[in-house]
């Protein structure tokens, strides 16, 4: 019996060795499996975190313009229970909300103001480097001066081997300064050459407040954006598909040297559950303050958010969620081309007929000339204006323009088209007037 026993203890100790070797082995070989499932749930702590501060500041509705709280208004009878979109209170100090449809912002403060820009300069890095490396899997051997490069780094070494592919990876998932420079020597020649490249097309995209010194983002005083510039940068890059798809993504597979390793996405956004984000960028710099580019686009309204200048992570990410709900509580988007068409057909329906057309044969066909602006995105009603000549004097060539359609956003107007003659309208000859006298007889 105690042999059975003592062989069994044996057997058990054996398993629970073998068991507990394989697990250590497990993370060694591969820590991030463990280390991802505890940093998930820091960020989804983060995520809720902020979600309920949120809800503390907004626990209040207005009602008939009166602040009235939740608890006060369900009590309230015989008051117009409609809500009142409130204006967010925001830290950071430059924000915009960028239409990509319109390529318009339509809310803000101090957007058009020039200010620092940390590692969201990534965005116009990464542009660059995919629009100028003819192939993403050359091979780079990082020198002593990215590996030395200081601030968020993606941890290359001097001598290090790894593809442009991955460092891109590195430097929009890792926000990695030293990638950044390792990315800019290879395709500028120096960091300088590449800050020439990077202002040559910031120049050709018309972005005329900002400045590139760094591919990186580290201060200086002649580097520089506005949240307006930002935001049209990051839309122009959007375009590009790979660096679309660089910038959705929450976890990538890299490799040094031909060793594996796993990096993670520092944009707390796109790593929470935030309906429709797609990217793009953080950012921070003493100077500069935390920074965020987000993307999020729910069914036909596509927005970039661009918050900087937060006192901390927790604002940046704290304002960018309230103007992603304000923007899609507030705004609709409005077909503007449907719209146009719509109100000239029930113009043209009543009015075409009514201009009188001198020694003309046969009737007038007319239309407008096409929608610059196909969509908008606004939280004002659509308008239009259409003035036409009274008279015309045939012949009327094709293309000939008799008037004008103005389409306005409340009082701004966004849009101004051509009415025009749409098949040549003939003169009247002898012929004609024979007929027309021949039926005057009858």
């Amino acid at each position: 019996m105690d042999k059975n026993r003592s062989v069994k203890k044996n057997l058990f100790n054996k398993i629970f060795t073998i068991l507990l070797i394989s697990l250590i082995l497990g993370i060694l070989i591969n820590p991030y499996i463990y280390a991802n499932s505890e940093e998930e749930q820091e960020d989804y702590n983060f995520y809720q975190n902020i979600l309920q501060e949120i809800e503390k500041e907004e626990n209040t509705i207005n009602v008939n313009s009166n602040n009235i709280s939740r608890n006060d208004a369900k009590n309230t009878t015989e008051v117009n229970t409609k809500k009142e979109i409130k204006k967010p209170v925001i830290n950071s100090r430059r924000y915009a909300i960028f239409d990509r449809s319109s390529k318009t912002v339509i809310y803000g403060k101090d957007e058009d103001k020039q200010t620092a820009m940390a590692s969201t300069t990534k965005i116009m890095t990464s542009l660059v480097v995919l629009e100028n490396c003819k192939n993403l899997n050359d091979i780079i051997t990082v020198d002593k001066k990215s590996a030395q490069t200081g601030g968020s780094t993606l941890g290359i070494r001097e001598g290090d081997k790894i593809t442009v592919n991955d460092l891109l990876y590195g430097l929009m998932l890792r926000s990695g300064n030293d990638a950044a420079v390792a990315l800019a020597e290879y395709i500028g020649g120096s960091v300088e050459g590449f800050a020439k490249m990077m202002n040559e097309k910031a120049r050709e995209i018309g972005l005329e407040n900002t400045n590139f010194v760094t591919p990186n983002g580290l201060d200086d005083p002649n580097h520089y954006t506005t949240a307006t510039e930002l935001a049209k940068l990051t839309d122009v890059a959007l375009n590009n598909e790979k660096f679309a798809e660089i910038v959705k993504t929450k976890y990538k597979t890299i490799s040094i040297n031909g060793n594996s390793r796993e990096i993670k996405n520092t944009n707390e956004l796109l790593l929470s559950d935030v309906e429709g984000i797609y990217g793009v960028k953080t950012g921070f710099t003493n100077n500069a303050g935390r920074c965020l580019v987000t993307a999020v686009k729910r069914n036909d309204m596509d927005l970039i958010f661009v918050v900087l200048g937060a006192d901390t992570r927790e604002y940046r990410a704290k304002d960018s969620l309230k103007l992603i709900n304000y923007a899609y509580q507030k705004y609709k988007v409005e077909n503007v081309e449907e719209f146009a068409q719509k109100e000239f057909e029930m113009w043209k329906n009543v009015n075409q007929n009514r201009i009188y057309i001198n020694k003309g044969r046969g009737g007038l066909e007319i239309e407008i000339t096409k929608n610059e602006i196909q969509k908008i995105v606004t939280d004002k009603t659509l308008s239009a204006e259409i003035n036409v000549l009274g008279a015309l004097e045939a012949p009327v060539e094709k293309g000939t323009k008799i008037g004008s359609m103005i389409i306005k956003n409340g009082e701004d107007i966004i849009e101004q088209l051509d009415v025009i003659v749409s098949k040549k309208l003939e003169r009247r000859n002898l012929i004609d007037y024979f007929y027309i006298f021949a039926k005057l007889t009858k």
